[in-house]
């Protein structure tokens, strides 16, 4: 064994150990006790496919999983949609481009708690406060309170955070674009809709396809807007699979049961991820 070969182990083994402490192992001890009865403490049986069979007849997990599929469409659609068009503006030639782009980035470096709970004053007193003030009655009372429309203040607050980060690889794909395959348009008479389908759409595809998986991933994941903004209620409207697992596991005594059900939502997100891939890839061809 070489030196070179010798400096190369001994920075990534450090690295793995590290990864596989506090990553791989409690993963694995998750999906073991996945077939346990244990409730976080005190002694256990096994009970082998129950916790998982349970999970399908849990009417709060299936309610759960309703609001965050629910949820995680719309955001990923409208972050999506959103940051395109920034990018597509930020992109062309403006005065201040450059300060602009590190403007919609700011929300990207703030806390999410931060910013939730900053939000949960706007839409609790400044927005109600307001309407009152200009008597419009629809928007006089705090959103976040309805169980019908709390869902709506999240949604808000997540895509204001995440297009800042979508816009930034947007733009990314968007430099790479060579000035020439415009002017070949402009000269066959191609107007600004025909290029951005004919042009610049099929020549970001890869980052559309990176931006949509992401998207969809972090959005299935959310937990944190959730907690800073309605803590899962009005009851139980606004609760997402993360925050489930976590209410019931670490403080519902249902450890086993919740980790089934994490291992399952594992499952899940990981199919939808890999069907996204393919679907969009293949778009990415015949584009």
């Amino acid at each position: 064994m070489n030196q070179r070969t010798v400096v190369y182990f001994l920075m990534t083994i450090p690295a793995w150990m590290l990864f596989f402490i506090f990553h791989t192992y409690p993963s694995l001890q998750g999906i073991y006790y996945s077939f346990t009865d244990w409730k976080g403490y005190g002694d256990w049986n096994f009970v082998g496919l129950k916790n998982y069979i349970h999970v399908f007849q849990d009417d709060r997990a299936l309610n759960a999983y309703f609001f965050t599929f629910k949820f995680a469409i719309i955001s990923t659609i409208l972050v999506n949609v959103i940051s395109l068009m920034i990018a597509l503006g930020l992109n062309s030639k403006i005065q201040f481009k450059s300060t602009l782009r590190a403007v919609y980035f700011m929300p990207n470096i703030l806390s999410i708690l931060i910013v939730g709970y900053i939000f949960n004053f706007i839409f609790a007193h400044f927005i109600p406060d307001l309407a009152e003030t200009w008597g419009i009655t629809a928007f006089s009372k705090n959103i976040l309170g309805d169980s019908d429309f709390a869902w709506i203040g999240i949604v808000i607050v997540a895509v204001w955070q995440a297009v800042a980060f979508n816009t930034i690889l947007y733009l990314a794909g968007l430099v790479t674009i060579p000035g020439d395959l415009y002017e070949a348009g402009e000269i066959d008479g191609a107007g600004p809709w025909q290029k951005f389908w004919s042009i610049t759409f099929p020549m970001i595809a890869p980052f559309f396809t990176i931006n949509m998986v992401l998207a969809m991933k972090n959005f299935l994941m959310v937990f944190d807007h959730i907690m800073a903004l309605t803590g899962g209620g009005p009851g139980q409207a606004t609760e997402s699979i993360s925050l489930l697992i976590y209410r019931g596991g670490f403080e519902g005594g249902e450890f086993a049961y919740q980790s089934a059900n994490a291992v399952i939502y594992f499952i899940v997100i990981l199919v939808i991820s890999v069907v996204q891939i393919r679907l969009l890839q293949r778009r990415e061809v015949e584009l």
